[in-house]
């Protein structure tokens, strides 16, 4: 009996061992073998590797920033400005303004203003910036991308277009930009800007064309000349990127980066550049005549709304309606009318007062154009010759001589007595004692008694000095003084 049983039992044991083994290959083998299969293959993390491998990559077309990056870094500078502020503090100052604040004269005078960019636009030394980033400054210095240091000398500034042109004297090897076509620029094209935000230098940021001609009422010009005709990118820009680089993808210069849209002072979404074919009239007018040449219709204008299009019979609600025609001026002896809606210049579409001026701005007074408006329904060609503010067609150049740089402060001046200078401790200086209406020192809002001590850092104690320091100066200078009360004061002023 216990034979019996002990044979039973091997027996199922055997049979249960086949069933195992047999399930085991049949079913358990297989997927631990694709369980060893799969732990067998490389693992890797999902990391951008820059790897050989990538070399047969193909950037897509459009998509190379990298190329323009590299065009333009080099070509964009940054731009430091000093004020000489001896006069800014005054002589009874508490010491303990000097340990909190620092001396701001720096141990020479000097203190610095601000912090901008620039273009470089010529491989001897021409540079673009812009007005803002260079107004009221006694001295600019340019550092390279390479580091390298230079005094910039101020050739020339329009405060109309927020515009500057400065010169470094070095050899004739600098990498510069060339000018792109900003006409050809669309909405939604990729664009870099290039500058110096809160002085980290080279720094490059991407974004897209978001609209073209943007009038943001930025510059706000007292001769009602400004043009403001931006492209408005999304390509974040913040303080100290004035005066830098927007180029496209090919690492041309398409405009020049000069204002953000922000309630905080930094960027909060769009940015704007004055285009570069605006850029390239006013720098080759400062570089040729010293001032630019501003050409001018002579009408009052506005944009056209539905009410004005309904009433002109207008197809489409685009157009400049003109309120006004100034006496005398291009258009009035043309023929052109109030009431009449300008529609194209030269046989190209106008749609609105920005794109208007932009077009005008790059002309010269004497030039003509083919102006085509709407009158009544119907469209009419007129021939305008532009003028310059002055209402002529001549071309105008910086003061050349002393009684011309004088006379265009426009204001008389007469040197103290000797009695005077003692008593406010100056070697000389010229008092204003009669100021033209809307004049520079006028509009700079210098009264009648302002004593004018020195121009751009150079003394100035009779009628000699003062035509030797203006002499051959245009755009932004700078004038220090005080009043006979001993309040000291400086203004800078555009010539």
């Amino acid at each position: 009996m216990m034979k019996k049983q002990f044979f039973s039992m091997m027996a199922a044991s055997i049979i249960g061992g086949v069933i195992s083994v047999g399930a085991y290959t049949t079913f358990i083998a297989p997927q631990m073998d694709i369980q060893q299969k799969e732990e067998n293959k490389p693992v890797a993390f999902t990391k951008y590797e820059n790897s050989p491998k990538r070399a047969d990559y193909v950037i897509p077309d459009g998509m190379n920033f990298v190329s323009a990056a590299e065009k333009a870094t080099p070509a964009v500078v940054h731009i430091k400005t000093y004020v000489d502020v001896s006069s800014r503090v005054p002589r009874n100052t508490p010491r303990f303004f000097h340990e909190f604040f620092g001396d701001p004269r720096g141990g020479n005078g000097e203190g610095q203003l601000g912090s901008g960019s620039g273009v470089i636009l010529s491989a001897d030394g021409y540079i673009a910036t812009n007005n803002h980033v260079v107004d009221g400054a006694s001295k600019i210095e340019v550092v390279l991308e390479d580091k390298h240091t230079y005094t910039a000398n101020l050739i020339g500034t329009d405060p109309t277009t927020d515009l500057a042109l400065l010169k470094i004297e070095t050899d004739n090897s600098l990498p510069y930009l060339a000018f792109g076509n900003s006409d050809n620029v669309k909405v939604g094209e990729w664009v870099l800007a290039v500058g110096n935000p809160y002085e980290l230098t080279s720094t490059v940021t991407a974004g897209i064309v978001s609209a073209k001609a943007r009038n943001i009422n930025i510059l706000r010009s007292k001769t009602g000349l400004s043009v403001e005709s931006f492209i408005q990118t999304d390509a974040a820009v913040n303080p100290g990127n004035s005066g830098g680089a927007l180029v496209d993808l090919n690492g041309a210069l398409i405009g020049i980066n000069t204002a953000i849209a922000s309630k905080t002072g930094s960027f909060t979404g769009y940015s704007f550049a004055v285009p570069s074919e605006l850029v390239k009239k006013v720098m080759d007018d400062l570089r040729e005549y010293g001032a630019v040449q501003r050409a001018l219709i002579g009408v009052q204008i506005q944009d056209v709304d539905q009410k004005i299009a309904e009433e002109a019979k207008l197809e489409d609600i685009a157009g400049v309606a003109i309120v006004d025609v100034n006496p005398q001026g291009a258009a009035d002896e043309a023929g052109i009318e109030a009431g009449d809606i300008i529609i194209k210049i030269n046989d190209e579409k106008i749609e609105s007062v920005s794109e208007l001026q932009e077009y005008i701005a790059r002309k010269r007074p004497g030039d003509e154009v083919k102006v085509t408006v709407n009158r009544s329904g119907k469209e009419k060609d007129f021939n305008v010759k532009l003028k310059n503010t002055n209402n002529t067609t001549e071309i105008v150049s910086a003061p050349k001589n002393s009684s011309e740089a004088i006379a265009a402060l426009s204001a008389d001046v007469k040197p103290i007595s000797e009695k005077q200078a003692a008593a406010l401790g100056l070697n000389g200086g010229l008092a204003v004692t009669k100021l033209q209406p809307n004049g520079k020192l006028y509009n700079a809002g210098i009264r009648e008694g302002f004593i004018i001590t020195s121009v751009d850092r150079e003394e100035v104690t009779n009628l000699d000095d003062l035509g030797n320091a203006l002499r051959g100066k245009s755009g932004g200078i700078l004038i220090e003084g005080m009043y006979p009360d001993g309040q000291r004061e400086y203004v800078g002023i555009g010539l």
